[in-house]
């Protein structure tokens, strides 16, 4: 498990990374002296440039190596974050941060293949239930671990953290992780990238603007629509070339379709907490990062113990009913959340996240192995790659329903960071007379509302999930039905690609 553990920790760095850096964003908002919004394109452009690099990670797999580009992956994750930590401006950071989503697009895909090729069929349940601890857990311990960086040091020590793990992990992933044959380069589709790049940058550029441009204005509609037309046409090209990007017959697999919904009405959730939920806990109650992250950490520390045994459990009785029950438990968590107000108090917060916590753990890595588990071998790469996407769409989608929220603070609201503003917060908050205090309080509860409304959104998304879970059932990965069936020589690995592209391989996986 050595090796599982090393992918673990690739797998959460930049999760991580999001996390810890949403906590400090008010301070790099007053330490550069921009706005709200402009210190949100941090974030913002990093999940745009993503559009560039996940679909990309397949090919780039069978070029390079895997364990070779997940080694270039983590190097370059460390350089990044150098640079993003030696930031001196807002606009520095910003480029910084699109490079980084280079190296941070690539970790996620990388790593899913790596483990189905290094881990027995047997135990690849377990392997995911410690795997998934970078994928749920992560998101989860950012406002802790940022909270707690900016109360001994400043925010730039975010991505100094990031560069110490990514070192020592490319370190361990060079000496630990087995030698993988290398797959015939594909020839690169072009046509493909350009199809599924532009229109994913164009939908996701569109959702980030258009509370600001205006939902019914030209240019967001014009983004919407050349997107969606770009994306139908990488469908059509996808489907007619001999080699494809991201092949899209995984998409006719019925466990890796409910694996996909699941993440997305997951994801939408996690990120919504994550993002969201941090900023206004310090706003209504005047807590500092650290409490907020405090508040935060058990809801970190239910999934990081659920989530193995809910590999575990996977293994011996298959993925249906811990499924089922996690993402039930999952969605009373999550319309929980929906109750958001000044008034709730820090056990409310943190008997919701924990309850959430708990269903996400159970629920999320069985799926998403029952999903892998029906891909033939050789299509592993892309469904990882279909998989990332969709968490970081819908992370994107996620800030884009928020942004009306995040207009919270009136004209005169001192800044976030310093412990006189959050003396004056707390002050404004608790004022009960006053036109300053009523109007605060207003808008307090204006955002509560926004943000409840996401997480009812959430999980009715999550208990429509529940019904596509009912028909999974155990098996092992479908790697091994397809080599008991299909000869071997189909598998040396210069052959993989054509072999996979092939008419008879295409019906087979039909």
């Amino acid at each position: 498990m050595t090796g599982v553990l090393v992918l673990t920790v690739g797998t959460l760095l930049p999760l991580l990374d999001l996390g810890v850096l949403n906590v400090a964003l008010p301070v790099i908002q007053q330490q550069f002296g921009v706005s709200v919004d402009a210190a949100g394109w941090v974030v913002t452009a990093s999940l745009l440039a993503l559009a560039f690099v996940v679909p990309a990670a397949p090919w780039l797999s069978d070029r390079f190596g895997l364990v070779r580009l997940y080694v270039a992956a983590l190097v370059g994750f460390a350089v990044c974050s150098v640079l993003c930590a030696a930031a001196w401006d807002l606009g520095s950071l910003i480029a910084f941060r699109v490079l980084q989503a280079v190296p941070a697009g690539l970790l996620p895909v990388v790593t899913l293949s790596i483990l189905y090729k290094i881990v027995p069929a047997s135990r690849i349940g377990a392997a995911m239930g410690i795997f998934g601890l970078g994928l749920v857990v992560a998101p989860a311990a950012g406002p802790t671990v940022g909270g707690f960086l900016l109360l001994h040091a400043e925010w730039r020590w975010a991505f100094y953290l990031c560069v110490g793990l990514s070192v020592v992990t490319a370190i361990a992933a060079r000496l630990g992780l087995p030698t993988l044959p290398r797959a015939h380069a594909r020839s690169f589709d072009w046509w493909g990238y350009t199809t599924i790049s532009y229109g994913l940058f164009a939908v996701l550029l569109a959702a980030s603007n258009g509370q600001d441009w205006g939902w019914a204005s030209y240019p967001t509609l014009a983004l919407f629509a050349t997107g969606l037309l770009s994306l139908a046409f990488f469908a059509v090209i996808e489907n007619e070339v001999r080699a494809p990007l991201l092949d899209l017959r995984t998409l006719t697999r019925f466990p890796y379709i409910a694996a996909v919904s699941t993440v997305a009405a997951v994801s939408l959730g996690l990120f919504a907490s994550t993002l969201y939920l941090p900023p206004f806990v310090q706003l209504g109650h005047g807590l500092s990062a650290l409490d907020t992250g405090v508040m935060l950490l058990p809801q970190a520390v239910a999934m990081a113990v659920v989530v193995p045994l809910s590999g575990i459990v996977a293994d011996r009785f298959g993925p249906r009913w811990p499924a089922i029950v996690g993402l039930v438990v999952a969605a009373y968590g999550t319309y929980l959340l929906s109750g958001l107000s000044i008034d709730m108090t820090k056990a409310d917060v943190i008997a919701w996240t924990v309850v959430r916590g708990i269903g996400v753990g159970l629920a999320v890595m069985p799926v998403v192995t029952a999903g892998l588990n029906s891909l033939p071998y050789q299509f592993i790469g892309f469904g990882s790659a279909l998989l990332a996407i969709v968490q970081r769409v819908s992370c994107a989608l996620c800030l884009a329903v928020l942004v009306s929220g995040r207009h919270v603070a009136p004209p005169t609201a001192p800044a976030l960071a310093p412990d006189m503003a959050q003396d004056e917060l707390r002050r404004l908050t608790e004022q009960e007379t006053g036109l300053a205090g009523l109007w605060w309080r207003l808008l307090l509860h204006v955002t509560a509302s926004t943000y409840g409304d996401v997480f009812l959104v959430a999980a009715v998304l999550t208990s429509v999930a529940v019904l596509l879970v009912v028909r999974l059932k155990k098996s092992r990965p479908a790697s091994m039905r397809v080599i008991a069936r299909i000869p071997k020589t189909v598998f040396v690995p210069e052959r993989v690609d054509q072999e996979s592209n092939s008419p008879s391989s295409r019906a087979r996986l039909n």
